[in-house]
């Protein structure tokens, strides 16, 4: 009787395939990165912090939906 493998398991040449894929994906945001301009930097981290400050500011309700209008 042949033993099947088990369908969790990731065979090795997969794996290696993915982190390769994986590392260039890194690499090339990395690059992408570097090639911006200061003032494209400064903009991004200003959105970032503005998107911040206003999910801090955040206040999440609970009101039960009713049929009664």
């Amino acid at each position: 009787m042949k033993a099947y493998p088990s369908p969790h398991t990731i065979p090795d040449s997969v794996s290696e395939n993915t982190d390769a894929l994986y590392e260039k994906a890194e690499t090339d945001l990395l690059r992408a990165a570097l090639k911006r301009s200061y003032k494209e930097r400064f903009l991004m981290m200003t959105t970032l912090m503005k998107m911040n400050n206003t999910i801090k500011r955040a206040k999440i309700t609970f009101t039960p939906y009713t049929l009664d209008k």
